[in-house]
Order: structure tokens, then sequence, then C-alpha cells
């Protein structure tokens, strides 16, 4: 199950992301998985949700969007989805095809709530004036 390798590198990489913005925190991670990429959606919703159970991403919302499978034919530049693994141009038929999208694996936006302004700094005074 590979999928939980890759939902614990995607937990490391969104971490690194939100201490750049301290007192943020994540709300969605929206993801773009290709068609191609042998990755079991349900697997890593279920490792996504084991591994952050019970830390500051448990209430995350995961967000994962499958990306058609796109050819483009090197002999008559079509280019087109591909359907049932046919990789054959449905313009001229030839099989000299390649592959423009469908094997990616990629964290495409990561959502953080503003902690709110920062004060710059404390007006009260502890100085008097006489």
């Amino acid at each position: 199950m590979h999928e939980l390798s890759i939902a614990q590198s995607i937990v490391d990489t969104v971490l690194a992301v939100a201490a750049e913005r301290p007192g943020s925190s994540v709300a969605t991670i929206h993801l773009k998985i290709g068609a191609l990429s042998d990755i079991a959606r349900d697997a890593l919703e279920f490792g996504f949700e084991a591994i952050t159970r019970g830390t500051e991403l448990e209430e995350t919302l995961l967000e994962i969007e499958i990306v058609p499978i796109i050819a483009c034919c090197e002999r008559c530049h079509t280019e087109f989805e591909i359907h049932e693994y046919s990789f054959q141009c449905p313009d001229c038929g030839s099989r000299d095809v390649a592959m423009t999208q469908g094997a990616e694996l990629d964290i495409d936006s990561i959502t953080l709530t503003d902690p709110g302004p920062t004060p710059i700094c404390n007006r009260e005074s502890t100085h008097t004036h006489d």
C-alpha cells in the first residue's frame, strides 16, 4: 500500500508550507491525480485520515481531482482524451502518440486560514508624563 507513504509525503509538504505562515491552519488540500498514476483514491484518503488523526491537520479537507489521460498524436498533432486505454489517434489512426497528462500526482493548492492581524507594537504605555 504505497498510498500511505504518499499520504505521509503530502502531510510533510503541507506542514512545511504551513510553518512559513505562523498562526495559520490548513483548511483544504487540493490534489490532482492522473488516471494512470496507479494511486487508489480510497486508500490515499484512508491513509491521510489515519496519519492526520489527532494532529493539527485532522480537520483538513482533502480534495482529490482525477485528471484524465490526454495524448497528442505525433503524426497529425491532434490532442485527444484516452478512453479504455486505447492509445490510438481518433483522427488518423496512428499509435504514435505522446501522453501529455494523466500520470501526475500534484498538490495543486493548499488553503490556509488567516490567523488575523498581528499587533506591531503594544499601544499601552507604562511611561507617564509629569
